[in-house]
């Protein structure tokens, strides 16, 4: 029935998809906001119809553009026979332009009296507005499947999803304006890369004709961000997106930005003296403020305050002392780690290094309480190869993990920057992944070459914008901040 209606419009000579732009004045809701300063003015407006009501020789549409919606009043009279015939037969997400002067009904409601109305592009497909019952607004597009793999029709029909990703473009904006003011420089670095490192994760593969050979897309931004230390650049960042052959999960997504900073001749205190200042700033521009209230996956929520500084600093052995009732001695081997692991039903089998069961209680036992900003430092060395040891603990490492609203946001290290450590490091992964550790991290001459040539004392920091915004609006799935997530093929 749309086909045959556009195909009349064009018999008519009318086709609306020949119109290339339409000149607007104002916006929908920046009318009816201030309704007083706009009254008898004439502005043109664009949008969507989202609503019709006919009243014989008139009739109301609702027309909604980014910023809001406004009523349009249309009468007979005032266009003519032939153009109010063709306004009746519009639909519901057809797209139109709207000239006229701004006025109020008798109820009180700002509404545009149209003097012009064109059809700028024909909405061929029905769209869910949801209804209003008994003054109450049901949602027509709740499917989180139907959202995720349409998003543009999610769009249409929820704001909501709209301004998420409005305050997540703050957040980045946010984050990139404050390094650059702290003297950071943002590069770009490699996607395709023959030796995927800096993440335990497992890469994706493609191949590249030309050269006839196998390269795996970047897990993580770590690598070529520490050459170019070496190289000269004192202060470097990057926001990019990264990709890890691995679950979806409401935590998880295996497309997804990563924004990573290394820093000269700092530590990881100054990480966390950046990471508060940083996290703090992200806030205010997603809210105004640096309270705000965060929702966890459970359902509960709690108020937090970034600006109370500083946060709390919890090494991860006693985490799991003070959570989890376990001695740090029950965790000295890993024959008295598989008894603890027996009371936690963890499966040793499947976490082959006494590091790996480390990080698998802390995040059972620990993480699920860490509502309020914490840095968990002291990482195991198996599990952090790229981090110096920490000085008297050769077992442990100078590294911290950011929680907030029990969601681990950012990793940072005071980096490994000796060479023939760091050699030793990799080959003892390449030994896990020999033992079955599919995300063990691996060897990278080239790299080590590069720390050969000298690499100065550097604090490096990396965080998952993704869940980052997840946590500072509310959400509990990271598909929500996404743009486009990544969805089942649908055949």
């Amino acid at each position: 029935m749309r086909i045959q209606k556009l195909e009349a419009l064009r018999s008519e000579g009318y086709d609306p998809f020949a119109i290339e732009r339409y000149d607007r004045t104002h916006f929908a809701g920046s009318i009816v906001e201030n309704a007083p300063r706009h009254m008898d003015q004439q502005v043109r407006i664009a949008g969507r119809i989202t609503a019709t009501r006919a009243m014989g020789k008139a009739m109301f549409l609702d027309v909604t553009d980014e910023t809001g919606k406004i009523q349009v009043y249309v009468r007979r009279d005032d266009l003519g026979e032939q153009a109010y015939a063709r306004v009746k037969s519009f639909d519901i997400g057809d797209i139109v332009g709207v000239g006229g002067h701004v006025f109020q009904t008798r109820t009180g409601e700002t509404s545009i009296h149209a003097g012009e109305i064109a059809l700028l592009a024909k909405c061929l497909r029905p769209i869910p507005m949801g209804k209003d019952v008994d003054g109450v607004k049901h949602a027509a597009l709740t499917d989180v499947e139907v959202r995720h793999r349409h998003r543009y029709l999610d769009f249409i029909v929820n704001p909501e999803s709209r301004d998420l990703l409005v305050k997540r473009s703050r957040l980045i904006t946010a984050v990139r304006r404050f390094l650059d003011d702290s003297g950071f420089v943002e590069v770009e670095t490699p996607v395709l890369q023959a030796v995927a490192g800096g993440a335990a994760a497992r890469p994706f593969v493609t191949h590249h004709n030309a050269l006839d050979a196998d390269f795996k897309l970047r897990i993580s931004l770590e690598l070529p961000l520490k050459r170019l230390i070496v190289g000269g650049f004192p202060r470097v960042y990057e926001i990019g997106r990264v990709f890890r052959n691995e679950g979806v999960s409401p935590r998880h997504n295996p497309e997804f930005t990563l924004m990573e900073l290394y820093q000269a001749y700092a530590d990881l205190d100054d990480m966390m003296d950046l990471v508060e200042r940083m996290y703090e700033a992200a806030c205010i521009a997603v809210h105004g403020s640096p309270v705000f209230r965060a929702r966890m996956a459970d359902g509960h929520e709690a108020e937090i305050d970034l600006s109370a500084r500083p946060w709390r600093r919890l090494s991860i052995l006693d985490g799991i002392h003070e959570y989890g009732g376990v001695e740090p001695d029950d965790l000295a081997d890993l024959s008295s780690a598989h008894r603890v692991c027996e009371r936690f039903g963890i499966d040793p089998a499947r976490e082959p290094s006494l590091g790996g069961i480390i990080e698998k209680l802390h995040e059972q036992c620990v993480q699920p309480h860490l509502v309020q900003p914490t840095f968990i430092t002291d990482f195991p060395v198996e599990t952090s190869p790229l981090a110096k040891r920490k000085p008297g603990c050769p077992h442990l490492t100078r590294r911290f993990e950011v929680y907030m609203a029990t969601q681990e946001l950012g990793n940072a290290f005071s980096e490994m920057n000796d060479p023939i450590e760091q050699r030793a490091r990799f080959e003892d992964q390449v030994r896990q992944h020999a033992l079955g550790n599919e995300e063990a991290h691996p060897m990278d001459e080239d790299f080590l070459m590069a720390l050969e040539y000298g690499m100065p004392p550097t604090g490096g920091l990396g965080v998952g914008m993704d869940r980052l915004a997840m946590v500072l609006t509310g959400i509990t799935s990271i598909k929500e901040v996404i743009a486009f997530p990544l969805v089942r093929p649908d055949h």
